[in-house]
């Protein structure tokens, strides 16, 4: 049902592409925004066409459609894929101690629960 409503929205998509590309322009645009009585500027009244009625529609359908496929998605369970599984399936990899550059292990003093003794620093 999902997959369905996807191609339906691809659908409608592709055909409101088509109706607004073509719709006639109204005229001038933004050119005709300079002054004049107020028809100028808003634009006049035009013929409904075909084409404008079945961009209405079309929109409708899509605003309608992507709100199902929204609500829909938002209510699917979380997705893993095939990789993801695996590796949690695996066990955990033991964690090693890094080695710095000089290629032996830090020497560490024994644990004997008293603390190793410092040295102050020099005074200059």
């Amino acid at each position: 049902m999902y997959t369905f409503l996807i191609i339906l929205i691809l659908l409608v998509c592709l055909l409101l592409a088509g109706a607004v590309l073509l719709q006639a322009g109204q005229g001038g645009g933004l050119a005709s925004m300079g002054g004049g009585p107020a028809d100028n500027v808003v634009g006049g009244r035009q013929a409904e066409t075909i084409l404008t009625k079945g961009t209405w529609w079309l929109g409708g359908a899509f605003m309608v459609l992507a709100l199902i496929v929204s609500v829909m998605s938002a209510h699917r369970g979380p997705e893993t894929s095939r990789t993801q599984e695996l590796l949690q399936q695996q066990p955990a990899a033991p964690s090693q101690s890094a080695i710095p550059l000089g290629g032996s292990a830090p020497a560490t003093p024994p644990a004997t629960g008293t603390p190793a003794p410092t040295t102050p620093a020099p005074q200059p």
